[in-house]
């Protein structure tokens, strides 16, 4: 009885661990982003968004963040290029799907042109939101679809901005 008890805890811990093992070291993204400055009078934006991820343990990591979105409403073009960085909690329950929330702090540079004139800012951003990573197979590879909400805050003022992102996710190593 107790070599059975013995081996009914080592499998046990084998398990637990094999199961920790399931969550990368860090995560590399890229993909498409709609980037929506202002409400209803706003701006539509079409880019491109990248981020990298060290997982610090199974459920909370930290994010790099990096944006850039263009766009020519009514002749006007706009540009803005975001780097944000901040905490995300993930949801680690299945091998398939982990969702996960996120803040985001740091800045934007974002500038106008038209007609020959041109101006910028460079406003505090921040932003919250989230995703799920949808894993492909058992590869390490995933897809990534996420809403956030960004503020980009200058002269005492906020631009409330939605960012739509669509991207694919590799995962690096094991935690």
């Amino acid at each position: 009885m107790k070599k059975f008890i013995w081996v009914a805890f080592v499998l046990a811990f084998f398990a637990v661990s094999s199961k920790a093992q399931e969550t990368p070291a860090a995560d590399l993204s890229a993909g498409y982003s709609y980037f929506r400055i202002g409400g209803s009078n706003g701006a539509n934006l079409n880019g491109f968004s990248t981020s990298a991820v060290y997982n610090a343990n199974n459920w909370f990591g930290l994010v790099a963040d990096l944006g850039v979105y263009h766009g020519s409403p009514s002749g006007v073009s706009l540009t803005d290029f975001s780097y944000t960085f901040g905490p995300r909690f993930s949801y680690r329950n299945s091998g398939k799907v982990v969702p996960f929330a996120e803040a985001l702090f740091g800045a934007s540079h974002a500038s106008a042109s038209f007609g020959g004139a041109s101006g910028s800012t460079n406003p505090f951003t921040y932003g919250a939101g989230g995703g799920a990573d949808v894993r492909l197979g058992s590869s390490k590879v995933s897809l990534r679809p996420e809403v956030e909400y960004f503020g980009l805050r200058a002269n005492g003022g906020t631009s409330n901005c939605v960012r739509i992102s669509f991207g694919i996710v590799y995962h690096i190593g094991q935690r």
